[in-house]
């Protein structure tokens, strides 16, 4: 444990992904997908379809939605549906997304003990800002980075350095539900947690986290038990 942190807690910062980590979108994302498919006359998907294409940006999860309805696209409809997708999204972001069970609590124990909170996704910064604004979020975090925030994304370390250093710096965790979660922690040298209930694509064991939970009341526990240089 490290006698300088905050109440000797172990971690002076806790850096947490967005969608699927904090706070669960798939119901707004799988919207916005599917309001984009419906302009080419492709079927819908389920939110439950949907929750594995999302972690690797807009672009990304649209391009996983059209190939599971056919695929048969090209550049100019993607960036044509990209478009479509984005524009029905920032119309949309909180109609069905709200925090994890125990998220909320879990951020007030953290802040009660010192730590300082960011956020780092993939999704824009704008949108996520909007997002935490319309949940009442926002003041409590000292970082918010989104992939277009630097120009690079997750997997690169840099988005998750620059929220250890808007953070003030410390000893740091960062918290996730992805494979690009964990690679972006460790390439900055950070310990990563990994939510089971988060938007898999793979195993949760499969991502090689050091530590795994399965609902935020064990987010506390196991801070406490994983070393700030542990990798």
């Amino acid at each position: 444990m490290d006698a300088n942190s905050p109440h000797g807690f172990p971690f002076a910062i806790v850096g947490f992904d967005l969608d699927g980590t904090l706070l669960d979108t798939s119901g707004d994302l799988t919207a916005a997908v599917n309001h984009a498919l419906a302009s080419i006359g492709r079927a819908p998907l389920s939110v439950e379809a949907v929750k594995p294409m999302i972690g690797g940006g807009a672009r990304a999860m649209l391009q996983h939605g059209l190939d599971a309805t056919g695929g048969d696209y090209d550049t100019e409809t993607l960036d044509r549906l990209h478009r479509l997708l984005l524009d029905h999204y920032e119309a949309n972001l909180a109609v069905h997304t709200a925090p994890f069970p125990g998220a909320i609590e879990a951020l007030d124990e953290l802040a009660a003990r010192g730590v300082a909170l960011g956020i780092m996704t993939n999704k824009l910064e704008r949108f996520a800002r909007a997002i935490l604004q319309s949940l009442g979020l926002t003041d409590r975090f000292a970082a918010i980075i989104g992939g277009d925030t630097l120009g690079v994304a997750k997997p690169s370390p840099r988005p998750i350095q620059a929220l250890v250093e808007q953070c003030g710096g410390g000893p740091a965790a960062f918290v996730g539900d992805s494979i690009f979660d964990v690679q972006a922690a460790r390439a900055a040298g950070l310990p990563v947690i990994a939510c089971s209930f988060g938007f898999l694509s793979q195993p949760v064991e499969a991502l090689g986290a050091d530590a795994i939970i399965n609902g935020y009341a064990e987010l506390i526990p196991t801070l406490r038990q994983l070393s700030p240089s542990a990798t």
